[in-house]
């Protein structure tokens, strides 16, 4: 569980990080998972933009990807979710 000051750290990274993955109208599928889970593991913070064309509302997607995903929600804002999940071996973002 992340704290208060961690999420507004985690936040300001966020927004220097111009990637962004996006789930559309087929939502969530394995090779979305996938990516995800790549992605997760080779930055440890990524931002999800949900398309307008995805029919299941953006908490409960954000509540699902964060639970198939097995990572931390940093914020939903609109329509983009920021996930995060600490990589074990070889952390690359250092939390005050």
């Amino acid at each position: 569980m992340l704290t208060k000051e961690e999420k507004r750290q985690l936040k300001t990274l966020s927004l220097q990080d111009k990637t962004k993955y996006q789930v559309g109208k087929s939502e969530i599928t394995e090779s979305l998972l996938t990516m995800l889970d790549k992605a997760l593991e080779a930055r440890e913070l990524i931002r999800i933009e949900v398309l307008k064309s995805a029919v299941t509302p953006i908490m409960e997607l954000t509540l699902d990807l964060s639970s198939k995903l097995h990572a931390d929600v940093v914020s939903v804002v609109g329509r983009v979710i920021i996930l995060f999940r600490r990589n074990k071996e070889n952390p690359k973002i250092k939390l005050k």
